[in-house]
């Protein structure tokens, strides 16, 4: 690193883009560490929460040539695993990691992204924030407060916003090809697939909620990007718990071990619809076990034609009618490769720190999305629409 590990050093040679050095040889000092840092392998980055999320994180991070400087957990079975794997500094405290690093990776459990999060904001590091943003609407709010005051860059792990089938339909979207795009179909169902019961994932006090805090964040995201992100106005809800809470819950595996249904306190499905400004809807089915085949399908309905998607598996197909000759319905597909989105969602995250354009910001879209999130766990527990204030 260049900078001798402190927060105010860090904050003068990574600022952004309006420089804040107080006298000219610290802003000469401050553009010539801009010209240097244009290769993303010299921003040092440490990963907060070394579990499966973190090495599979870490494992991009090395195929980017990305500096790898360190990793933080609690768990010293988790610290040794990464050290040995990456040979790389571990620390069972973040105030140690953040002295030397200019990034981070925040890959906790939802209950603890806010105190990872605004340590690193207050610090000016760069935040890759993986999804949601936080547990509760509070907790996600201090959270974009913090950011807002940061000279760091931050981003919430929406990974699939960056798969190429999705960016084909944007794209086509805002050339227009679609037309005025005003209901999104977003669907995320598995037949089976509940976490392990008793994992954090299944209590509410750690994650937040279920299915709907963990799939629903991608479905509610997706959709209001591909809307282009309006303001969203009421939902009406409902989060159900019909197989989690099951002394004989029956599956064919499962992504931790099944401690049974007295760790389970959350919603294994959410069916929900979004009205947002402009008459742009969503309807919204999630859910980690239900009775019907599994579905990642979405559907952009425009005035000019339609885009139907799986999310996971990658098929797209455009449908559309013509009057040019006689009549007729036209279904056309598309055939792309599959892109690995953490790859993707990474790149740009580095690419936009050393850039000198314009950054965006994903933590405002990520606090919607934890309000409709909010929004529809309110309206299931009423029993009716509820509005979504800012």
């Amino acid at each position: 690193m260049a900078t001798d590990g402190s927060s105010s050093s860090r904050s003068i040679l990574y600022s952004g883009y309006g420089c804040i050095c107080p006298t000219e040889d610290e802003r000469w000092q401050c553009q010539n560490t801009r010209e240097m840092i244009e290769d993303r392998s010299e921003l040092e980055t440490g990963i907060v929460g070394l579990g499966n999320i973190g090495q599979y994180h870490a494992e991009r991070l090395v195929d980017l040539g990305v500096t790898l400087a360190g990793g933080m957990d609690i768990a010293p079975e988790a610290r040794t695993r990464f050290a040995r794997r990456y040979d790389a500094d571990v620390y069972d405290d973040h105030h140690e990691l953040y002295d030397s690093i200019d990034a981070v990776i925040i890959t906790t459990p939802n209950k603890y992204h806010e105190k990872y999060a605004i340590d690193a904001f207050e610090r000016n590091l760069h935040v890759l924030l993986e999804k949601p943003l936080g547990h509760s609407t509070e907790s996600a709010e201090r959270i974009a407060t913090a950011a807002a005051a940061s000279d760091g860059y931050a981003m919430v792990g929406f990974n699939n916003r960056f798969a190429n089938t999705v960016q084909i339909v944007k794209n086509r979207i805002d050339r227009g090809e679609l037309g005025d795009v005003s209901h999104i179909e977003a669907n995320y169902v598995r037949r089976r697939g509940i976490p392990g019961r008793g994992s954090w994932f299944t209590q509410r006090r750690i994650a937040g909620g279920g299915a709907l805090i963990d799939l629903g964040v991608h479905a509610i995201d997706l959709a209001l990007y591909l809307l282009g992100y309006p303001a969203v106005e009421e939902v009406s809800g409902i989060a159900r718990s019909e197989f989690g809470s099951r002394e004989e819950y029956a599956y064919l595996d499962m992504w931790a071990d099944d401690a049974g249904p007295d760790g389970f306190d959350v919603d294994d499905s959410a069916s929900a619809f979004i009205r947002c400004a402009g008459n742009r809807t969503i309807s919204l089915e999630v859910a980690w076990a239900t009775n019907r085949p599994a579905t990642h399908e979405f559907v952009a309905r425009g005035t000019e034609s339609a885009a139907r998607f799986d999310l996971l598996d990658g098929d797209l197909t455009f449908h559309s009618a013509s009057k040019v000759g006689p009549d007729h319905l036209e279904d056309t597909t598309i055939e792309t490769r599959q892109n690995d989105t953490h790859s993707d969602e990474q790149r740009e995250f580095f690419d936009r720190i050393v850039s000198e354009g314009t950054r965006g910001n994903s933590i405002e879209e990520a606090l919607t999305v934890q309000r409709v999130i909010n929004g529809i766990y309110r309206s299931s527990d009423a029993g009716h629409t509820v509005p979504i204030e800012e």
